[in-house]
């Protein structure tokens, strides 16, 4: 069977990621036949930065893919992501944590989430500090939660051409991962995009958020 484009793509990147790093593959502003072309060779994990696309890519595709919400989360669209996500990368406040648990209780689901640290001092770049994660994780509210878990961090270099910053900021992420995981049983660093993340499996990235590497550039969504 001949391969299209994005086939070729996304083969030739996988082959060079080790097999216990897992790849999330960017689908912002990629279209269905571009997600369904993965889906059909196998691959299931997509990622998204709006609610209002991730649902109705999630209406007209499989089922059994696994969404992951990588973007920004505004409190009155939770409530939309709740039936159906696999993993909210992008947890900021304790109010959507509390807002998470609360709609996922009525689900009966447990949902999974990670902190997003700021590792860059970049304005663009959204995060929490390493202390006000603490905060959230020994908080009694957090720990008497049952629908909503903690699974591990996410962080996001600088858009820069210096190496050295980008290996000192994954670098500053693998520590407090590594804390992390000896203290609560966190088992996923979300780090790495197709710019960089050669440098975030060097630091122990255990998923890689990947989309011009396999899609080639993004493209106009046409759903």
């Amino acid at each position: 069977m001949m391969m299209n484009n994005i086939e070729n793509l996304y083969f030739s990147f996988k082959k060079y990621i080790p097999k216990n790093i897992e790849i999330l593959a960017v689908s912002k502003n990629q279209n269905i036949s571009s997600i369904e072309k993965l889906y059909q060779i196998g691959h299931r994990d997509f990622g998204e930065n709006y609610v209002q696309e991730i649902i109705k890519k999630y209406n007209f595709l499989p089922k059994d893919i696994r969404w992951h919400m990588i973007g920004k989360i505004q409190s009155n669209k939770i409530k939309y992501l709740i039936p159906f996500i696999y993993l909210i990368h992008s947890v900021q406040k304790m109010e959507h944590i509390i807002m998470i648990n609360k709609l996922a209780r009525k689900e009966k689901k447990i949902i999974n989430c990670l902190l997003q640290i700021k590792i860059s001092d970049e304005k663009n770049k959204s995060g929490i500090t390493n202390k006000e994660a603490d905060k959230i994780l020994e908080s009694n509210t957090y720990k008497r939660m049952k629908n909503v878990n903690i699974i591990g961090i996410m962080g996001m270099a600088s858009f820069s051409n210096s190496s050295k910053k980008i290996h000192d900021e994954f670098s500053s992420l693998q520590k407090l991962y590594n804390n992390y995981k000896n203290k609560y049983g966190h088992y996923v660093l979300s780090m790495g995009m197709s710019r960089d993340y050669s440098i975030a499996i060097k630091y122990g990235s255990t998923l890689i958020r990947i989309g011009t590497s396999i899609f080639g550039n993004r493209k106009k969504i046409s759903i």
